[in-house]
């Protein structure tokens, strides 16, 4: 019984862990994405 009570947490805890880590992987990828467009739009202001 304890086996299995282990092997769900093990299993839960890895997958949770393993989302934190794409989610903020993804962030970085969408953050630097928007400094492209920031970096883009300040070269082409003509005001």
């Amino acid at each position: 019984m304890w086996k299995k009570v282990l092997f769900c947490v093990m299993s839960i805890a890895s997958i949770a862990l393993t989302a934190c880590n794409t989610m903020q992987g993804a962030g970085r990828d969408v953050e630097r994405a928007g400094q492209k467009v920031q970096d883009e739009a300040q070269e082409h202001k003509h005001y």
